[in-house]
């Protein structure tokens, strides 16, 4: 994968896990690297079939090694002519290293040929090289033909160096030690082929050793030591599998004891004065280590994962600034990865999956947090990251693991990762938002009235954008809907702090709106961002859709206002039911008599119908009905009770007592104890009508009224300004405005009319039948007609009409003067056909009878000023058809009679009369009014008549 070099921080240094079991606490890393020197030079001088080490570099000859600096480059950089195959082949540029600091004046020795050059890459100085080399050629000489694979190095050399090829007798002894344990840890700690227990000669190397380690051993040629020494060597390091005799001795290549000596050697790849800088000799200096493929037991496989962890480690180790190391090491997993496919050993696999893991481990240790550590300045580093973390992942559960073989078809294992770092980085990342807010939650209460929530969600939405715009695009190469996991992971942990502010939320503010608000947004934001990401995808993004169960915010809302709206209406039922308890309706308490519970509670619904508008939701239109339909029931519950108790027309009317006949002469009606306590109770609630006591007195009445009337007429401009609002609120909804369904108070309206229509008939006949029954039932007519005429029962309609006028609405006065009027009219006839025995009529009476009517028509006419002519015939006009039968004779009356009720009844009515039933609707064609006007007829034909064939009493 080729690159550009992203300008990187210096992490600090991590200790990664080492992917070898830990090497023996005896052998040190430059006892390795003098051990690796010598296999190398070993290996070089049996495969140039015995000629000394002058591979020249056509690159470096001439140059001081340890005096790399500017001068060095530009020679290199005109000398070269071709690029790094190894580099190229890594995705790596070749760089030009400047760095003046890194002359040094002490360093003098020239590097002429590659091997020079790997010596002073392995820091080893020329005395160990010179005595190394020297040792060799002894070897050569003893055993000429002999390749050095076949040779067991450290016993060879043990041979071959005496004390005296050392500066002193303790630096020899240390380096026979160390051969010593280079022959512990490579055939008995670490062997090729597995130890037989059955063998005694692993015990006896490890006593020679042991001994070895506390004295020094004569390796003199005929020493007795030296000969067990190399017996017990050459059996162990001889052995193979299938127990042949071996060509090649195995004594640097068990597992991982090879690995060990073979990365010192991969070490020196890498500039001794720049360690993150592979030398520009790499490619002369590869083909020299590989020469130790055949010692150390390494093939190309084990190469390209040595040299992996190699480049891995040193960028690891190197504090992360030189990306190329990184760039180069995705490249070789690639091999790698096929490589591990085509190879099944068991060491091999034990150490692919070492390195492997430790890879993944470092990879994900960044990708479960990636948000935390890429961005868009370092993108092509995230790319490379993800990339190792994958094919990490591929090769561990698809090429190692025996378990997904057998779950291969339901296992996809480079999605699963991926939307494991993407869910854990998302969590993360939420995480990190609300420890944010949490942290700062009370400055950001003292000087953001936004509320918490609301304002995460504004975060997070600008999170999610990123995510898409930026990360994304890298994951998009490995899982088709990248962006969707994301936000569907951030829209589960923002729904779950969204679910319990909703349980803690019992009351509609502004707060709560706020946060609902901020978090429909932030869905669709969330859902737009996972559309679009599933547009190529199989099934469109279904599946993410289904993992984001909707926050449904305007529905909890909704519920919120409508939880508002209940509580407002109940609050406002509560004091209708209150005030309306303590409600006297008097005259006296405003000018426009009508009562103050009317102007609060008109005030009360215009408050609550402007709060309403003020409440910052998305739509107005859809709650406006509800609220309408609390506050109208509220208004037409006020309305209700206003007329509550206030009577009707038939709880005024008298019981008709039953029907008498006259007795001839009587003028005297006959009164029982019962009419004299009801006349009693009349004349008690007059007073207490008069002296203003009475919460149902005739002005109380009119008050009542007048109420609703000014209720009717507010309704009106209620529904105007509450258009207007909607209109301001809502201007796109002009259809839903002009429909004007759920916003008119309908039910009031209609209880505000049949309201007035109640009391104005209540009040009519109260009038007549309570407030005037002593001047009127009670006196109007008894005894002789002429000594009880109607002039006492003007005066006092005279004076309720007066009250009635000046009490009234204007609107309302001609509804309720008309219904005293129709009431007047009824007790006229009511006086007149069942006014009791006390009364009784001759033919002589009807003059006066029909004058005093003509006085209480003219009383509501007025001379003009009162009711219409019109009006008032209308409703006189049965009293007129009426009058006439009282100046009929009696003879005629009983032949009317008689035929309206064989025409009514048929010819069964011929044998015997059938009593007319009381209608209550008199008219001169009914026989039931017939009948009345004779049973007051006092005349001894009626009397004759009704007893003999009805047989009525003359008393009750």
């Amino acid at each position: 994968m080729m690159h550009n070099n992203n300008t990187m921080p210096i992490y600090p240094i991590e200790d990664l896990p080492s992917p070898f079991a830990d090497t023996p606490s005896n052998l040190s890393d430059s006892e390795l690297r003098e051990t690796a020197y010598e296999v190398l030079i070993g290996a070089c001088r049996s495969s140039g079939s015995g000629r000394p080490l002058t591979f020249n570099s056509a690159k470096n000859s001439g140059i001081d090694r340890r005096d790399l600096t500017t001068s060095a480059s530009m020679q290199r950089s005109l000398t070269s002519s071709a690029a790094s195959r190894v580099k190229k082949a890594l995705g790596m540029k070749s760089k030009k290293r400047v760095d003046s600091a890194v002359s040094q004046k002490n360093d003098s020795v020239r590097a002429k040929t590659v091997g020079e050059l790997v010596r002073v890459q392995m820091k080893v100085s020329e005395q160990t090289d010179s005595r190394t080399r020297r040792a060799l050629l002894r070897i050569a000489a003893g055993q000429l033909g002999r390749r050095m694979e076949s040779m067991v190095l450290p016993l060879e050399l043990l041979q071959q160096l005496k004390p005296s090829d050392f500066p002193n007798q303790a630096a020899y002894e240390a380096w026979q030690r160390r051969n010593l344990k280079l022959l512990e840890a490579g055939l008995l700690l670490y062997p090729h082929v597995p130890l037989d227990k059955g063998d005694n000669s692993p015990i006896r190397l490890q006593q020679i050793i042991r001994s070895g380690m506390e004295k020094p051993i004569d390796t003199g040629r005929i020493s007795e030591s030296m000969q067990s020494l190399r017996n017990v060597v050459v059996t162990l390091a001889s052995r193979s599998v299938d127990g042949s005799p071996a060509e090649i001795c195995h004594w640097a290549d068990g597992f991982p004891f090879n690995l060990w000596i073979y990365n010192m050697l991969l070490e020196a790849c890498f500039d001794v004065n720049d360690d993150t800088l592979l030398i520009e000799e790499v490619d002369e200096v590869l083909e020299l280590v590989k020469k130790t493929w055949v010692i150390l037991g390494i093939n190309q496989m084990v190469h390209n994962l040595s040299l992996l962890w190699i480049l891995f480690h040193r960028y690891v180790m190197t504090g992360q600034v030189e990306s190329d190391l990184l760039y180069a090491a995705n490249n070789l997993l690639v091999e790698v990865q096929k490589d591990a496919k085509a190879n099944k050993d068991n060491d091999y696999c034990k150490y692919l999956s070492s390195i492997v893991s430790a890879v993944l481990g470092w990879a994900e240790k960044r990708l479960l947090a990636y948000r935390d550590n890429f961005h868009s300045g370092n993108t092509e580093l995230m790319e490379t990251i993800v990339s190792l973390a994958v094919l990490s992942a591929q090769i561990l559960v698809e090429d190692i693991s025996n378990e997904y073989r057998r779950k291969r078809n339901d296992v996809d294992v480079t999605h699963e990762r991926i939307e494991t770092y993407i869910k854990s980085s998302m969590r993360a990342a939420f995480a990190q938002v609300i420890k944010k807010f949490t942290s700062s939650k009370q400055s950001i209460n003292q000087n953001n009235p936004s509320p918490v929530l609301a304002t995460m969600a504004q975060d997070l939405s600008e999170i999610a954008f990123n995510e898409k715009a930026i990360i994304s695009p890298i994951l998009k190469r490995y899982h088709p809907l990248p962006a969707g996991v994301a936000v569907a992971t951030f829209h589960s942990c923002f729904g779950k702090e969204l679910k319990y502010f909703v349980s803690t939320t019992s009351e509609l503010s502004p707060d709560a709106i706020k946060v609902l608000r901020a978090a429909d947004k932030l869905e669709r934001d969330l859902v737009q961002i996972a559309v679009e990401d599933a547009v190529d995808s199989e099934d469109g993004g279904k599946s993410i859709i289904q993992a984001m169960p909707p926050y449904e915010a305007e529905a909890v809302i909704s519920n919120l206002v409508k939880l508002w709206i209940k509580t407002r209406v109940d609050t406002l039922k509560e004091w209708v039911d209150r005030n309306l308890q303590q409600e006297i309706w008097s005259p006296q308490a405003n000018k426009e008599r009508f009562a103050p519970s009317a102007v609060e509670v008109l005030r009360t619904v215009d408050e609550t119908i402007e709060a309403f508008f003020l409440l910052p939701i998305p739509t107005h239109s859809t709650l406006l009905p509800d609220l309408m339909t609390g506050l109208d029931k509220c208004l037409q519950n006020y309305i209700s009770k206003a007329k509550s108790g206030c009577g009707t027309k038939n709880t005024s009317i008298p019981p008709m007592p039953p029907l008498t006949r006259c007795t001839t002469g009587s003028k005297f009606g006959v009164f029982r104890k019962r009419d004299k306590t009801q006349l009693s109770q009349r004349r008690k609630g007059q007073l207490e009508t008069t002296n203003g006591t009475n919460s149902f007195g005739i002005p109380q009445l009119c008050v009542r009224m007048n109420s609703l009337h000014y209720i009717r007429s507010a309704l009106d401009a209620l529904e105007k300004r509450t258009r207007t609002q909607l209109q301001n609120s809502e201007p796109d909804h002009l259809d839903i405005i002009e429909n004007g369904n759920g916003k008119k108070f309908e039910l009031s309206a209609m209880a505000c009319i049949e309201g007035v229509q109640q009391l104005s008939e209540s009040t009519g006949y109260k009038v007549i039948f309570q407030d005037s029954s002593q001047v009127l039932w009670d006196s109007l007519y008894i005894g002789e007609v002429s000594n009880s005429r109607i002039e006492p029962f003007l005066s006092e309609l005279e004076h309720y009409l007066e009250i009635i006028s000046s009490t009234v609405h204007d609107r309302v006065r001609t509804r309720v003067i008309t219904d005293v009027m129709k009431a007047s009219f009824d007790g006229f006839l009511l006086v007149l056909l069942a006014g009791g025995p006390s009364r009784n009529f001759t033919l002589q009476d009807f003059g006066m009878i029909e004058e005093d009517f003509k006085f209480l028509v003219d009383l509501f006419w007025s001379n003009g000023d009162g009711l219409p002519t019109e009006l008032i015939e209308k409703f006189a006009v049965r009293v007129k058809s009426i009058l006439p039968l009282f100046q009929t004779d009696t003879e005629t009356l009983i032949e009317r009679l008689k035929s309206v009720i064989l025409e009514n009844y048929g010819a069964s009515a011929k044998s015997r009369l059938p009593l007319p039933p009381t209608s209550g609707e008199w008219n001169p064609s009914d026989p039931n009014t017939l009948l009345r006007v004779l049973c007051y007829r006092n005349d001894d034909l009626a009397a004759k008549f009704l007893k003999k064939t009805y047989n009525l009493p003359k008393k009750l």
